[in-house]
């Protein structure tokens, strides 16, 4: 199978700054690390990319099978609450699934120009063997997030608010109770400028599942539902980041995400295969 109608950036091998001492812990440390040259898709797999590997294949997702079918669901509560305590705001949801975001009748909310979600690592690898695509490493993504920028913490440069504007899909308000810009979900692909080498989306949205084990302390915002196996990097961030709760919308910032998993906030972007 060729790859799908997108465009793929080149980034060149170097020598690529890592991490960061100056956030959460599982980022440390700071570093630099050799990254051979590779190529990415400029953004990541949406809705109607995935429907149409469904419709060639067949395949059924993680989150559609098993003895409980179902997903891990963002649900916003109706006041303040305890931020120690994830649990407040994320359940699983019965019949949740890609095709079905909220849950059973809820597929009139799936948006084609939105980053596929409720996905596990095994539906993302599925897709990038039918595509003749791979994941990208952790290092990859981080190389290609950081624009061309080699020390600031954002991927547009110093500031999380240049001039007052908004460049990624992240939580604006009070987490998790109060959106100040209408419903909270995953947003069309595009809204936002890209960075410096042309990658749309890498910030923001939905996190992004790598090919790389997640070692290290941390990396718990209450992203992760702790399901069993190897955990996987993902990076980059959601729209559930927080600037009280979760300041992970940075090319540093990393969570873990057991293979089973899925949830209203991952998703992956495809890379080419190195030979």
């Amino acid at each position: 199978m060729a790859a799908p109608d997108r465009d793929f950036i080149s980034v060149p091998a170097g020598d690529y700054r890592l991490g960061s001492d100056d956030h959460y812990p599982e980022e440390r440390p700071a570093r630099f690390a050799r990254v051979e040259g590779f190529a990415l898709a400029s953004r990541p797999v949406t809705n109607a990319d995935f429907a149409r590997f469904v419709a060639a294949t067949g395949h059924v997702t993680t989150a559609e099978r098993g003895e409980r079918p179902g997903s891990a669901v963002f649900t916003m509560t109706p006041g303040p609450v305890d931020l120690r305590d994830p649990g407040q705001w994320w359940r699983f949801v019965d019949g949740a699934s890609w095709r079905e975001p909220s849950g059973r009748g809820s597929a009139s909310r799936v948006d084609p120009a939105a980053p596929v979600t409720h996905v596990s690592l095994a539906d993302a690898e599925a897709y990038c063997a039918w595509a003749g695509l791979r994941l990208p490493s952790e290092a990859e993504w981080e190389a290609a997030a950081r624009g061309g920028l080699a020390d600031a913490p954002y991927a547009w440069g110093d500031r999380f608010m240049p001039d007052g504007s908004l460049l990624a899909h992240v939580w604006t308000g009070a987490f998790p109770w109060y959106f100040a810009r209408g419903t909270p979900g995953p947003a069309p692909v595009g809204l936002y400028p890209a960075n410096g080498l042309g990658f749309i989306d890498m910030i923001g949205n939905v996190w992004e599942m790598t090919a790389s084990p997640f070692e290290g302390a941390g990396g718990g915002c209450g992203c992760r539902e702790g399901g069993a196996g190897l955990l996987r990097a993902a990076k980059g961030g959601s729209f559930l980041c927080a600037g009280e709760y979760c300041l992970r919308y940075r090319p540093a910032a990393r969570i873990g995400i057991a293979p089973g998993d899925s949830s209203s906030n991952v998703g992956f972007r495809c890379a080419l295969p190195t030979f």
